[in-house]
């Protein structure tokens, strides 16, 4: 078998080295022997090793082991990712679990076996080229995710709820308190997400997002937890999951409320144990995330009705943030319509010079459905189909029925029980059915809400 890469060997006898190299070289483009340990970060700093057969008795103390614990320390300072193969003469179980607790890849008696020896130094090359893999994919994904967090570093809003949002942010974002982030589609649930983490002391680590509602119920154990070489047919090599990845940083599963139970199970455990465990794999990974979790579906209404663990709930909202959907904060509307002007004039080189005040009140006076991003794709396609210089109210396409009606009920009986059930109807058609917003807004608790519903036949 043939494997490419460096190798260096430390020992202070000359025939152990002459020995190696003769067996080595065949296998590596590279193999440099040193009698003297100190000269190690020498080599090191010359050559990028792939493996490190290091002595671990040399002459002052030739039984212990002392000495090349005390190396191997030097060397992963120097390299955090060496990968270090103990040899020597005097081991035994408790010298070799000192050795890989301290860091070491493997441990190897004197006098070897040739194949054994390299079998061990073929597998820590591999093992090497794998943590190269990883932490240059960890850094791909590190310049991906700031790119992409780019367009949500103007977090736009000056209404009395999105500032309690922003306040919220600021309060939570220093903590590793997992965080649940509510509200309607396109309200901005990821801007939130990417605001936590910017201003998080994991802000200079990655951001993994993973929308739960695109992944395919038999992929999500690989995606998440990742698999090993042969774990299923098309596993050609191993593949870290989103876990694995983002450990060290945050990881935001967005449309958590999509998750069957099944897999809410596996994601608990995973979330309480603080390890996963690769496909095809018994060997436990330990993670270190800060979670964010979303969803627009009314999570308490599927713990009460048996669709979404309650444990699960309880792991995953420590804190929790509601985003107000836009119809909710109209006085902001302008800012938004503004900054998405702004961004699409100069994408697409217009000489479209403003948004008239005709305009702005009828996005105003427009419910949104679609929330922001409804609002951006609008503005976007006014500016792309727009001949004029300025945005008139017939270059927006917007559904008539959508238009705000009065707040004021228009009374025809004063019958309490009947204006209570006209309250609750229009304040769940507001709310597009959210029980748990809906008794919020009338000051209610969900219970007393779901009572007065029941009551009404509503």
């Amino acid at each position: 078998m043939d494997e490419k890469g460096k190798i260096l060997v430390v020992d202070d006898n000359e025939d152990i080295l002459i020995s190696l190299k003769l067996l080595l070289k065949s296998h590596v483009d590279l193999v440099v022997t040193e009698t003297n340990p100190e000269n190690i970060e020498t080599h090191i700093l010359k050559n990028k090793f792939d493996a490190i057969l290091l002595d671990m008795n040399f002459k002052h103390d030739a039984i212990s082991g002392q000495e090349g614990l005390f190396w191997l320390e030097k060397i992963l300072e120097i390299d955090p990712a060496a990968v270090v193969i103990f040899i020597t003469a005097y081991g035994n179980t408790e010298k070799a679990v000192r050795a890989i607790k301290a860091g070491a890849a493997d441990f190897i008696l004197k006098p070897w076996q040739n194949e054994k020896i390299l079998a061990t130094v073929l597998a820590g090359i591999r093992l090497r080229q794998s943590r190269n893999e990883t932490s240059q994919q960890r850094n791909i994904v590190k310049h991906i995710s700031e790119s992409i967090d780019t367009p949500f570093k103007d977090f736009i809003g000056e209404s009395a709820s999105m500032k309690k949002v922003m306040e919220n942010i600021r309060k939570v974002a220093k903590t590793d308190a997992s965080v649940l982030v509510l509200g309607e589609n396109g309200t901005g649930k990821e801007v939130v997400a990417r605001a936590l983490h910017r201003s998080s002391l994991r802000s200079e680590d990655v951001f993994i997002n993973v929308d739960l509602g695109a992944i395919p119920e038999t992929l999500f154990e690989s995606e998440l937890f990742g698999y090993e070489r042969g774990a299923f047919t098309d596993a050609k090599q191993a593949k870290e999951g989103r876990f694995e990845v983002a450990s060290g940083g945050t990881l935001f599963l967005d449309e958590i409320g999509n998750l069957t139970l099944p897999l809410q199970a596996k994601l608990l455990t995973a979330i309480e144990r603080r390890q996963v465990v690769r496909l095809g794999s018994t060997q436990a990974t330990d993670i270190n995330i800060r979670l964010i979790c979303a969803t627009n579906s009314d999570i308490y209404e599927m713990v009460h009705n048996s669709e979404f663990r309650q444990d699960l709930l309880y792991r995953i909202n420590t804190v929790e943030i509601h985003i107000p959907p836009l119809r909710d904060r109209a006085d902001d509307i302008p800012l938004l319509a503004e900054h998405y002007f702004n961004i699409y004039l100069r994408k697409y080189k217009k000489r479209i010079r403003k948004i008239s005040v005709a305009a702005m009140k009828e996005l105003q006076m427009y419910t949104w459905p679609g929330n922001i991003r409804e609002l951006q794709h609008a503005i976007e396609r006014a500016i792309i189909m727009s001949e004029g210089n300025t945005l008139e109210p017939s270059d927006f396409i917007l559904n008539p029925s959508k238009k705000s009606k009065s707040s004021a009920m228009d009374l025809d009986t004063y019958n309490l029980d009947e204006i209570e059930k006209r309250v609750i109807k229009s304040v769940l058609e507001k709310t597009q059915g959210n029980v748990s917003i809906a008794a919020k807004q009338m000051g209610l608790t969900r219970t007393s809400l779901y009572r007065r519903i029941e009551k009404h036949g509503i």
